[in-house]
């Protein structure tokens, strides 16, 4: 498997890639630049975590677009996506928008023209209930944060995460690709150009991992709901690396909540 390094997705569109590779963010963050040719101002997608090097790198991508940093968006308040929150409005003096604090929210719907380009943002609770998705119109991209990742699945981030807002969101998701969407952009690994196959395999793999937990629980209902979600991951996530296990186990809570409403 060739590694992700980022770099252009087409004229308009291009990804500085953070350096901070770990299982959970596989190569690292993608921080996405948007920008028409020619034009003078560019967005800003996940700048991602502290890293003042990252940064700058990023300004200086964007510069050499011709561009300034016009506008900044937040998929999610996950740290590693938006821990540069503050600095990042320090250098650019942009707007910074997103729905979690120190940021100014965003509402489903919401177009957003700026870089001759037209941004439209969509609602996608589930990995947090902040997450948010937006959606290139022109070239008909979805940039995804971590509702959608690049290769492997999404954490559904209990407590905060929720799996039913989660499935509801890859049906909002799957409706975009019988339309307008065709190619995802995430916030960690590769571009994935066929929409509408990846948002199937989510959709397919989140049933086959609840008929795995139900079958697991089986009548260990009456165990503490720890020592249950412990016995779920080993015995569910067996074939999943070890040094993956917590974020497995914060999926195993959300799916132990999802049938405990009896879903």
């Amino acid at each position: 498997m060739t590694p992700w390094t980022g770099g252009p997705l087409n004229e308009r569109v291009t990804c500085t890639l953070c350096p901070n590779p770990s299982p959970m963010t596989l190569e690292g963050t993608n921080t996405w630049i948007l920008s028409a040719p020619g034009a003078d101002e560019a967005v800003v997608i996940d700048p991602g975590p502290l890293d003042e090097e990252h940064l700058q790198q990023v300004l200086t991508d964007v510069a050499a677009r011709g561009a300034r940093v016009g506008l900044v968006l937040f998929t999610h308040e996950h740290w590693d996506h938006a821990q540069s929150l503050e600095r990042f409005g320090e250098l650019t003096g942009a707007p910074l928008r997103g729905n979690f604090p120190g940021a100014e929210p965003v509402s489903d719907g919401e177009l957003f023209e700026i870089g001759g380009l037209r941004l439209r943002t969509v609602l996608t609770p589930g990995h947090t209930m902040a997450s948010v998705c937006f959606l290139l119109e022109e070239d008909g991209i979805l940039f995804t944060g971590d509702t959608i990742l690049g290769r492997g699945t999404t954490v559904v981030a209990h407590p905060d995460g929720q799996l039913s807002a989660y499935l509801d969101t890859l049906e909002k998701i799957a409706d975009l690709t019988t339309g307008s969407v065709t190619t995802l952009a995430p916030g960690h690994g590769p571009v994935l150009p066929d929409a509408a196959a990846t948002v199937r395999q989510y959709a397919d793999h989140r049933q086959e991992r609840l008929a795995q937990v139900r079958e697991a629980t089986v009548g260990q209902q009456d165990r503490p709901r720890s020592e249950l979600a412990d016995l779920v991951v080993a015995e569910v996530y067996a074939e999943v690396p070890r040094n993956v296990w917590p974020a497995a186990r914060q999926s195993v809570l959300a799916q132990l909540d999802y049938l405990d409403a009896g879903s």
